[in-house]
């Protein structure tokens, strides 16, 4: 049976980055009709809170509330992740296997956090490229080459370092941000009681922000390597929805 085709991949290191970092935007894509899949490089194993058998059932059932097509866990070694070969050729062959337009990865580095989230972004961008290699199919299960048109970045919000994107844009996941929540609650043995809490604080305080500055109640914030284009300014710019303070129309002064 041949895998389904998907519109959108997002990748991230840890069962529970995805839905953290872009659960909101998982679930818009999904609710306007695409086809959506999540792809944790590792299992999230061992943890102080968790094992496998807790962390693969929680997993599906977030990925069940996002409502994606295809969710599925690498073999790759937490706490070990490495930017090589092997890691970019399973990666690689899952997306010679769903052809996606679209690739989604986190980016920045997080010297306070896993060092895995770092490189989960360098594994991402090489196997976008790897999937287009020709005359290596061996490397990949034997799946074909296929040319993923986009790469576009989740940036970190308390990265290292502030890089510069030639574009940033907004989602807004107004309308999905309770069940972005609901996904990361599905994480019981990661976060319970206040630890959820302040997480879910951490979430719509974050929401908010990135929303606030595109005229959304609640946003995500993702990033280009090159320019957008447009051919309708006007569309591309949209309607921006925050009032000013006197909702008359001029100025005053």
């Amino acid at each position: 049976m041949s895998a389904p085709e998907l519109d959108v991949v997002f990748t991230a290191p840890h069962p529970d980055d995805l839905e953290i970092g872009m659960g909101g935007a998982i679930a818009k894509l999904v609710k306007q009709g695409y086809r959506v899949g999540m792809l944790h490089m590792t299992t999230g194993e061992p943890t102080p809170r968790g094992n496998l058998e807790t962390r693969a059932a929680e997993s599906a059932a977030a990925a069940k509330v996002l409502g994606v097509t295809v969710c599925e866990t690498l073999s790759l070694a937490n706490r070990e992740l490495m930017d090589g070969p092997e890691a970019r050729y399973a990666v690689a062959a899952f997306l010679r296997r769903h052809k996606p337009k679209i690739l989604v990865g986190m980016a920045g580095r997080t010297p306070a956090a896993s060092p895995d989230h770092y490189q989960a972004q360098l594994i991402t961008e090489a196997s976008r490229f790897y999937s287009q290699l020709t005359k290596w199919d061996d490397r990949f299960d034997g799946t074909e080459p296929f040319q993923i048109q986009h790469l576009i970045y989740r940036p970190v919000p308390f990265a290292a370092e502030v890089t510069h994107y030639p574009t940033r844009f907004v989602i807004d996941i107004t309308d999905t941000i309770d069940q972005k929540i609901e996904a990361i609650s599905c994480y019981r043995s990661q976060f319970d009681g206040e630890r959820l809490d302040r997480v879910i604080h951490y979430i719509r305080s974050l929401g908010g922000t990135e929303g606030g500055s595109a005229g959304f109640a609640f946003g995500e914030t993702y990033a280009l390597h090159r320019p957008i284009g447009t051919s309708d300014m006007v569309q591309l710019v949209g309607d921006w929805k925050v009032p000013p303070p006197d909702k008359s129309v001029g100025s005053r002064d």
